[in-house]
């Protein structure tokens, strides 16, 4: 039985998570409501949920503030929120789970499956400093100023976008370069940071390069690589000649 508390102030988002929870998910599930941070504080007096599903936006205390109420919660919380791609951005930086309204049924079980094998695989200090991290990056007014959190082996990195130097692809994994430390390998691929970094100017030179525009120096002359801060040389796929001689004119 997996036990579920929904904290939104919208009756009819509550109503929809409900709808699915009990139509279209595998796992057998015990849901309970709340419309408030103030009655979710209630809820848990009585009932220990296995997952939370946050709304981002609320009046009186957002869901933010109930992190800020609730330290080391032996939940998982899954966040769910109308497109805002500031409050967006910062839950993916923390590398933290989010549902987008109106909710998908295959994306509610996805979230359902990546919380089982989280509970199997996270610890809970771990998840403490994602949350801690995530109201970290709300504070801040730029995305620029978030701090990025990459889960590895090795336990949790945070850092900074201009900290990054360039990151490389390692089969299913991703090996992280930064400014003035060691690199890392990280658990995720390469198209995971492409994705998340790429309306921030990095550079996908290769399929197996991403690169932090800030440290180009130069390009060879024959465009087949960048020369980066640190003296790397990166490469130049055929395909993306054209797209990084094109951003270069625009730096």
């Amino acid at each position: 039985m997996l036990k579920t508390l929904i904290i939104d102030d919208e009756q009819k988002a509550r109503n929809v998570l409900n709808h699915y929870l009990n139509s279209s998910v595998r796992q057998e599930v015990d849901i309970r409501h709340a419309e408030s941070v103030k009655e979710a504080l209630k809820v848990l007096e009585s009932f220990q949920p296995d997952i939370v599903f946050l709304d981002v936006e609320m009046p009186h205390q957002n869901g933010f503030e109930f992190l800020l109420a609730r330290k080391n919660p032996p939940y998982d919380i899954v966040f769910t929120t109308a497109f805002n791609q500031y409050a967006i951005q910062a839950i993916r930086f923390s590398a933290l789970d989010y549902l987008l309204k109106p909710v998908d049924p295959e994306e509610l079980q996805s979230a359902i499956d990546r919380h089982i094998e989280k509970v199997k695989e996270k610890p809970k200090q771990e998840t403490q400093q994602l949350y801690d991290n995530l109201v970290h990056n709300i504070e801040k007014k730029n995305i620029r100023d978030f701090r990025l959190a990459v889960p590895s082996s090795e336990g949790v990195f945070f850092f900074t976008l201009d900290e990054i130097l360039r990151l490389e692809a390692d089969k299913n994994y991703t090996a992280i370069h930064l400014i003035g430390k060691r690199p890392f390998l990280a658990s995720k691929t390469l198209k995971h940071f492409d994705e998340m970094l790429g309306e921030f100017n990095f550079i996908r030179t290769h399929k197996s390069h991403l690169v932090n525009p800030k440290y180009i120096k130069q390009v060879t002359h024959n465009n087949q690589f960048l020369l980066l801060s640190d003296g790397s040389r990166i490469e130049i796929s055929r395909r993306k000649k054209e797209l990084v001689q094109q951003y270069l004119k625009l730096k």
